[in-house]
């Protein structure tokens, strides 16, 4: 096999479950008519973007990302990448492959490397101790891999999705003072929120550094990260590579590169956005690629081709009730076309 372009793309769901099915706090879940608007608009968007490889987040339940599939006409070409009796019983990472590429057994990572540590006592004296005692993602993350070309080294792809920027209820803690902590919830919500994205982007580094630390290892990350393109959370994960000129080559071993830098190169101006709230549009869902699809890397094997993003539903106000994502669905195209003397 010897594919010449390979696409993946990233797709939240919007908690895609069965009807009558609860969700969170909402026992009664989606309706019949609403659950038939969301199956209709998600294979309209498979049908739209058809990459190689969808990452998804907020996925409840197999039979749901199946029946789009079909609707989608997709069943027979894809491999829906669902954890083994997945019935609504929690929210996760999935993925659907085009089934000729996908290799080996897909692996769901709930626990933080052995190794993961958050402790310190501070660079001075006037710093003081902190500890964050985090020790599994809240969304486990879905590792798989592909081999699109037969002549090039087989592809890990990691979906992952990180934990939101809504603050944390905190009014069901035993430590909760309704007089003392009511008037701060949203603040410490909103730390607390912080601080587990930024633990869950600092495991997945370590897993990330260990898959490519000297290895060669091509590598893609898709998620809806929940944080900007230069976040804290963000530049953790992608190890803030520097993205070179033109006549310039280079790449880092375990560096990630933004799929959405490399089309901001190509653009005349960003308006790159994957999620509207309070009338900010922000930049969420990310798809991340290590210096093998790099262009100015020694090391590229595969170039890129593009991006692009399905956002124009983010106009509806309500994405309950016409059955459209809250997040905008982006995709990234890369081309064969391996740098002088690269493997691949």
């Amino acid at each position: 096999m010897a594919r010449r372009k390979i696409s993946f793309c990233s797709f939240n769901l919007f908690n895609l479950n069965e009807p009558g099915l609860p969700i969170y706090k909402d026992t009664d879940g989606w309706d019949r008519q609403i659950y038939d608007l969301k199956i209709a608009w998600t294979a309209a968007m498979l049908r739209i973007m058809k990459a190689d490889v969808f990452g998804f987040q907020e996925l409840w339940h197999a039979d749901s990302l199946a029946a789009a599939l079909r609707a989608a006409g997709l069943d027979g070409d894809y491999t829906a990448v669902v954890p083994p009796g997945h019935a609504g019983q929690k929210i996760v990472c999935a993925a659907a492959v085009r089934s000729e590429i996908l290799t080996g057994m897909p692996v769901w990572i709930e626990a933080f490397p052995e190794d993961f540590i958050l402790r310190s006592g501070g660079d001075d004296r006037q710093t003081g101790d902190i500890e964050v005692l985090i020790d599994s993602f809240s969304r486990p993350v879905l590792r798989l891999t592909v081999r699109p070309h037969d002549d090039a080294p087989e592809i890990v792809v990691f979906v992952c999705h990180f934990k939101s920027k809504a603050p944390t209820q905190i009014f069901r803690e035993r430590w909760y003072d309704k007089t003392v902590h009511g008037r701060h919830a949203e603040a410490i919500g909103g730390a607390l929120s912080t601080i587990r994205r930024t633990a869950e982007a600092t495991a997945l580094r370590m897993i990330l550094t260990a898959e490519m630390k000297g290895t060669g290892t091509p590598v893609v990350v898709i998620g809806d990260c929940n944080d900007g393109q230069h976040s804290n959370t963000q530049n953790i994960l992608t190890g803030q590579p520097r993205f070179l000129t033109t006549l310039s080559v280079g790449g880092g071993d375990t560096d990630l590169y933004s799929a959405q830098t490399l089309q901001q190169y190509r653009s005349e101006r960003d308006v790159y956005y994957t999620h509207i709230h309070n009338d900010s549009r922000e930049s969420l869902d990310h798809i991340l690629v290590s210096q093998e699809f790099y262009d100015n890397s020694r090391r590229r094997i595969w170039a890129f081709d593009g991006l692009e993003i399905a956002n124009d539903h983010l106009n509806a106000d309500d994405h309950k009730l016409s059955g459209t994502g809250d997040h905008g669905v982006v995709r990234a195209t890369f081309v064969h076309r391996p740098a002088a003397g690269a493997v691949g």
